[in-house]
């Protein structure tokens, strides 16, 4: 029911309050930078300096670790703008002197060639035909023909040219400025020199294109920064050729003098599938084809080049044989053998290395001698005058049969006998980086032992914590009281020679390890292989995760690593003959080249 409006009602005073409603915001954009001469500019950079310090500390950190985690996607939303963005593009392109040149001038050049010979002909039966005097006539046809003869002998004959000297360094020369230019941006990430950019390099397989920046490739340059940020590694090139496809690389090796020059070993490590070995030197000058091959009876298990005779190439087999090879020489066949020697090995020999041993008694005389490990449980060092001859190191005894030795003097030659047969295979050996006097060797049942060339009869130490063959053992070259050591029980192992237990145990995604090498650059990083994976191990950033993890491509095996002795590279072999080459990328260390953080 409406109310009724009286007089008083209308006379009756009424009170209207206005007051200021609360602002309300249609946009907000708050500003992300601040004046320098603001009164909070000071706190403000000091914050941001502490961010940028977190962020720095943050890679090397205990405290952060990566883990997963799921993430909420919001609701999209589309944008429009008025145009789309203006695209600048600079072409260019060169013509050089000789361009111009040729362009002008070849075409008179092949027309004055082609009209040549019917003049030389015409000139040659005027002559003939001439009634000139006779003594002139015959004179001048004698020269025509001896002229015509040599030049048929030559064109009728190339083999003289091919097989000359002179001709076949020219063309080795010539093959390598192509490879050089072909492989320019590559050999310049390997020895870490500067790429010039935006110039394009020939490439059988690519044709030259203008440098052309669009929006696409500056997305992709986008994603590539962000990419870049995590160590990772990139494949330069690969050494393979139609000799190589197809086999097991079992072993590599730089030599000492020369950093350009690598030696690849080619053998199987299947018993029963045992092929003929080959040995190849390869050469950074040419990636696409060795510059020595050298064919073995026998697959090939480890090589090494020696330090006081570069040339010299010793190399160990399946059957036990070693030979070394002198690379200097255009000769396939070996220079000397251990095949005649009657203290040779009658098992493989996994592992073959020069090493410096004192000679004198002083100990300042030193000669550089050879040393081998074989699976019949003889370590021997070898003399090469005419022939190899050797003299044994060390018989790896079984550790029970040791401490029988210890305790009761054994007389009987029977007693004798069963010991000598029961001797404990031998895999791989490292010498002293300072005291090249002692050396580590591994066993096939996993113990680790320390020998002295001084001293035949007994060991120093015995490391036993492997539970499986021991397949490579390396001093650290920073710190002379730290070696590593790999199985095949999985796991990689840390000590310090003084200590019969390891410091630290690193495990292998269940999978055998078969390489190991301290990185010659870093004292906390060293590589590892087993089957299917090539792990970087930075023990300065952490002692339970690799640092990069790169997989090996489907069907293939890796099977042995080798890090480059001046740059930021390492080499992984296969079991399909090729040697990748990668770069290291985005990888960094703590200042300097220190020892090993152990204590």
């Amino acid at each position: 029911v409406k109310e009724q409006v009286t007089e008083d009602m209308l006379n009756e005073v009424v009170n209207i309050y206005l007051t200021e409603t609360e602002t309300i915001t249609h946009l907000d954009m708050p500003g992300i930078s601040v004046s320098v001469d603001a009164d909070d500019a000071e706190a403000i950079k000091e914050r941001n300096n502490r961010y940028a310090e977190l962020c720095k500390n943050r890679m090397g950190n205990d405290k952060y670790m990566d883990r997963s985690m799921q993430a909420f996607i919001g609701a999209s939303k589309s944008k429009q703008v008025q145009c789309d963005s203006i695209v600048m593009v600079d072409t260019a392109c060169e013509a050089t002197t000789w361009d111009m040149y040729d362009s002008f001038y070849g075409a008179e050049q092949d027309k004055t060639e082609l009209t040549a010979e019917p003049e030389k002909s015409g000139y040659s039966e005027s002559i003939v035909n001439s009634s000139r005097g006779p003594e002139k006539t015959t004179s001048l046809l004698s020269t025509t023909s001896i002229g015509n003869t040599t030049l048929e002998d030559d064109a009728a004959d190339p083999r003289l040219i091919l097989q000359s000297e002179k001709f076949q360094k020219v063309l080795l020369v010539m093959e390598r400025c192509i490879l050089a230019n072909i492989f320019q941006p590559k050999l310049a990430a390997y020895r870490q020199l500067p790429i010039v950019e935006g110039k394009q390099w020939l490439s059988p397989h690519r044709s030259i294109k203008h440098n052309v920046v669009t929006p696409e490739t500056m997305e992709h340059r986008e994603e590539d920064v962000e990419r870049s940020l995590s160590p990772t590694l990139e494949s330069l090139w690969v050494f393979s050729c139609e000799l190589t496809k197809g086999r097991t690389i079992s072993c590599m090796a730089w030599n000492k003098k020369n950093p350009d020059l690598l030696a690849v070993g080619y053998g199987e490590f299947d018993f029963r599938d045992q092929t003929p070995g080959l040995v190849c030197c390869w050469s950074l000058k040419n990636p696409t084809w060795p510059e020595r091959v050298y064919h073995c009876n026998t697959g090939v298990t480890s090589l090494d080049f020696s330090a006081k005779h570069p040339y010299r190439l010793a190399v160990g087999m399946t059957d036990g044989t070693i030979a070394i090879y002198y690379v200097y020489s255009q000769d396939k066949t070996c220079a000397v053998s251990s095949s005649k020697c009657s203290k040779k090995h009658y098992s493989s020999t996994w592992q073959v290395k020069w090493a410096e041993q004192d000679m004198g008694l002083s100990g300042d005389d030193k000669e550089e001698a050879l040393m081998s490990i074989s699976a019949d449980g003889r370590i021997s060092k070898w003399f090469l005058h005419d022939d190899l001859d050797c003299v044994e190191l060390m018989r790896l005894k079984r550790m029970q049969e040791e401490k029988d030795e210890m305790e009761t003097e054994v007389k009987d030659k029977k007693k004798k006998g069963e010991i000598l047969r029961s001797l404990n295979a031998g895999f791989c050996f490292d010498f002293h980086p300072v005291d090249s006097s002692i050396y580590l060797a591994g066993s096939i049942d996993g113990t680790i032992y320390k020998c002295s060339s001084s001293n035949s009869q007994q060991f120093l130490e015995t490391y036993s914590q492997h539970f499986g063959p021991v397949t490579r053992i390396k001093w650290c070259p920073f710190n002379p009281n730290v070696f590593l050591s790999c199985s095949l029980d999985w796991t990689i192992k840390l000590w310090i020679q003084d200590q019969l237990t390891p410091l630290l145990c690193l495990t292998s995604t269940q999978k055998q390890v078969h390489d190991i090498m301290w990185s010659p650059k870093w004292a906390t990083v060293f590589g590892a292989i087993n089957e299917g994976q090539m792990k970087i191990w930075n023990l300065d950033y952490s002692t339970l995760d690799p640092v990069i993890v790169h997989m090996a491509a489907p069907g293939v095996k890796m099977t042995s690593l080798l890090f480059a002795l001046q740059t930021d590279c390492v080499l992984v072999g296969d079991n399909s003959g090729q040697v990748t080459v990668y770069q290291i990328k985005n990888f960094t260390v703590g200042e300097g080249t220190g020892t090993v953080p152990v204590v």
